[in-house]
């Protein structure tokens, strides 16, 4: 019986070894896993010349704005818009009570009716003056040859004389009253002209096409000389108001035009503008240039919004990438490098500018690596890289 034992167990085992041998490799036969292998276009990292450009923050602003506010005295009788109201050039704005001014019309009115009757009779006296002076002249003339002849008394003589002297003042004092007289016609003329003005004014009008942007003022305020009602922006004419430093101010001139990124416009955020004005001097504290950028005609533009205006100061040589060779995962941006024995890496980089169809790269890629120009999706690391000619 214990014989029989052992002999099984002894059978157990040579049927194990056996199936075990089965499965062993023999020497020189080792496997070896095939490499996948995709097509794909292969490109070179270059450095290339691109323009660097500062960026500047602005303001962006009405290029003509006005502060509408009143030329007389008195109470503001109505108020005819708001803010954000559209109005055309010559639109009531603004009524001011012009009782008081009419008043000083018909006073003025009323002074030119009095100085043209005072210049009327100046003249009157003036003309009786001339025929006096005239008749006292010729008597005097005619009581010379008299005198020369002993025809007249010495004492007659002089009674002429003196009512000839006399004839010539009193022409002379009628004919600067005749000119005061003119005067004062001209000051009450011009007073008068003054007072239909003000009348005018009382009417606040306004000078151009525009936006009211502000309200100062409303009914029953007391309004004086400069006092302020309205603040009025031409529409759809805009500009971007930056500063820029003395160190780059060199590169900015008039009428060269710049990119100017405005995000609050969402889509098509980016417009093309124009240099119009460059300060003559720079700021004494902060050493830079107040720089105006016209901006296209266009009324969806708003008065201060922020901007952000590219200014090109020179070439600089950069690493540039294919916008399709950029690969994302999650927060990670990397792209395939392509090595001597052409099998794909991945590998991260850090990105800069983007240009149309180009990528700046700022660190993770060196003049001269292969790179694969545009990875196809579902790519690994370690496949082997045919290059498309």
């Amino acid at each position: 019986m214990h014989n029989k034992q052992i002999f099984y167990i002894l059978s157990i085992v040579f049927v194990l070894l056996v199936f075990s041998c089965k499965d062993k490799i023999k020497p020189g036969n080792t496997g070896q896993e095939t490499l996948q292998t995709v097509r794909a276009l292969v490109a070179v990292a270059k450095i290339g010349s691109k323009p660097f450009l500062y960026e500047a923050v602005g303001t962006v602003h009405a290029r003509t704005s006005s502060t509408i506010s009143s030329q007389l005295m008195g109470t503001v009788k109505a108020v005819h818009v708001r803010e954000g109201d559209s109005v055309k050039k010559g639109d009531l704005l603004v009524e001011i009570d012009d009782r008081q001014v009419a008043a000083g019309l018909r006073k003025a009115e009323a002074a030119l009716s009095e100085a043209r009757r005072s210049l009327v009779s100046a003249r009157s006296a003036r003309d009786s003056a001339r025929a006096g002076a005239k008749l006292a002249r010729t008597t005097y003339k005619r009581y010379q040859k008299l005198m020369k002849d002993e025809s007249v008394s010495r004492q007659e003589f002089d009674e002429i004389e003196a009512k000839n002297s006399q004839g010539k003042a009193s022409l002379s004092q009628a004919e600067a009253m005749v000119e005061a007289a003119t005067n004062r016609v001209q000051q009450a003329q011009a007073a008068v002209e003054s007072a239909v003005e003000n009348k005018k004014y009382a009417a606040v009008r306004a000078p151009y096409d525009g936006k009211v942007t502000a309200k100062m003022t409303d009914v029953g305020d007391l309004a004086s000389l400069g006092t302020p009602f309205l603040t009025l922006e031409k529409e759809g004419v805009f500009c971007v108001s930056l500063v820029v430093p003395e160190k780059h101010i060199r590169s900015v001139s008039i009428g060269q035009e710049v990119n100017v990124t405005i995000p609050s416009l969402k889509k098509e955020n980016v417009v093309q503008g124009k240099v119009g004005r460059i300060d003559p001097a720079a700021d004494l504290k902060s050493r830079s240039f107040k720089v105006e950028v016209a901006l296209p005609d266009d009324r969806k533009f708003r008065t201060g919004v922020f901007a952000r205006v590219a200014i090109p100061i020179g070439d600089a040589g950069i690493i540039i990438i294919s916008s399709k060779s950029i690969i994302r995962r999650g927060q990670l941006t990397g792209y395939y490098l392509v090595d001597d024995k052409d099998i794909a890496h991945f590998r991260l980089l850090r990105t800069g500018r983007i240009f149309e169809d180009s990528v700046e790269v700022l660190s993770g890629l060196k003049n001269g690596t292969r790179y694969m120009l545009d990875p196809p999706l579902g790519i690994k690391d370690g496949v082997k890289v045919e290059t498309i000619s």
